[in-house]
């Protein structure tokens, strides 16, 4: 295994200390059986599982972020797929979520520049392959993909913009992926091909969920609106989901200011270039850090309360980490979120798309 610089802090914002007290805080929350939490005690989801994977990786928790893969590998169904929640080794809720599932790619793919090691990609090859298969088979016609399947197998009649975002860059690092190893998967090229296309001209495609600040830039951040398009957005949208100063409403019609969406914001704006407002950004988490390391998942204004009440939440914490990496540079998988990093998708309409004639 090649090892590589690990992740520092941001001068202003943190301190070399305390980011690597936020990767230990990752670690010590982690269960002896690679699963990690919200918070102790609390349930886990395999799309902020690898969040917290990817995190521990670049603070040089190589070993747990390993560990954090092999829970994984072992509880993945024989579909592909991992149930939505988890206490323990107990499944809280069975729900299929095809965003959840298709995150391991991006999470792989992120180790794999970080870490070089090609050996313990290759372990875990096969599981990424079944989960990536697993979601394709839930593209709709219009090149979207159904959101999940309910607990009895039933597939939702609609597709999520969020989290189809999240699946594009998802299949982008399951093909950069498979071509590092040597295998090509021209199907999941396809995939993105029509996905892209419907995130970036259809957003019809999509249920209507413009309240939520994920869907003002996850497009952006997943790389399906880029160049000027994606500035502009970024631009028009701005005053509707961020409160100066405090960060960005996680739901544009309260005043409640996560730090998750905070760090995953500044992680689009320096996708698109954006450094110095992305760093503003960033350090408007500040409010959110604890002593321990750990993250306040949000804090509601004028009041300055928590909710949910004193929740601290690792997802939260992996995401200021991942950003402070996308603006430092420390790790080679430092630029997987900026715009150029991963190959370019095909655009591909569908045969009845009204841009084919134009």
């Amino acid at each position: 295994m090649r090892f590589t610089p690990v992740l520092g802090g941001v001068p202003g914002i943190l301190s070399d200390d305390e980011v690597a007290r936020s990767g230990a805080y990752l670690a010590e929350l982690q269960l002896p059986s690679g699963l990690v939490p919200w918070y102790v005690g609390g349930h886990a989801d395999p799309w902020n599982h690898v969040e917290c994977a990817m995190a521990l990786t670049i603070t040089g928790h190589r070993a747990a972020a390993l560990a954090a893969y092999e829970w994984l590998r072992r509880h993945q169904l024989g579909d592909g797929s991992w149930f939505n929640y988890y206490v323990g080794e107990r499944v809280e809720d069975a729900r299929l979520d095809t965003n959840v599932c298709a995150y391991v790619a991006a999470g792989v793919y992120h180790y794999l520049r970080a870490s070089g090691d090609v050996d313990g990609v290759a372990h875990l090859w096969p599981m990424v392959e079944r989960a990536i298969d697993f979601v394709v088979r839930f593209q709709r016609a219009d090149g979207s993909i159904s959101w999940s399947l309910d607990t009895q197998g039933r597939v939702e009649t609609y597709a999520l913009l969020t989290g189809s975002s999240s699946i594009f860059h998802s299949l982008r690092c399951a093909v950069a992926l498979a071509e590092r190893l040597d295998h090509h998967r021209p199907a999941w090229e396809l995939a993105a091909a029509r996905l892209g296309h419907a995130l970036a001209h259809h957003p019809e495609a999509f249920a209507p969920k413009d309240e939520f600040a994920m869907d003002w830039y996850y497009p952006v951040l997943a790389g399906a609106i880029v160049g000027e398009r994606a500035r502009t957005r970024l631009q028009e949208r701005w005053a509707h989901y961020v409160m100066d100063g405090f960060g960005v409403r996680c739901v544009s019609s309260n005043d409640w200011v996560t730090a998750a969406e905070t760090a995953e914001a500044a992680l689009s704006l320096a996708a698109v270039g954006w450094d110095a407002a992305a760093l503003d950004l960033l350090a408007q988490t500040s409010r959110h850090r604890q002593g321990d390391g750990s993250y306040v998942t949000g804090i509601v204004y004028p009041q300055r309360v928590t909710f949910p009440s004193a929740e601290t939440s690792s997802y939260t914490a992996a995401a200021v980490l991942l950003a402070v990496d996308a603006l430092t540079d420390a790790t080679p998988a430092a630029g997987l979120f900026r715009h150029g990093a991963l190959a370019n998708a095909l655009d591909w309409p569908e045969s009845r798309c009204a841009l084919v004639a134009l």
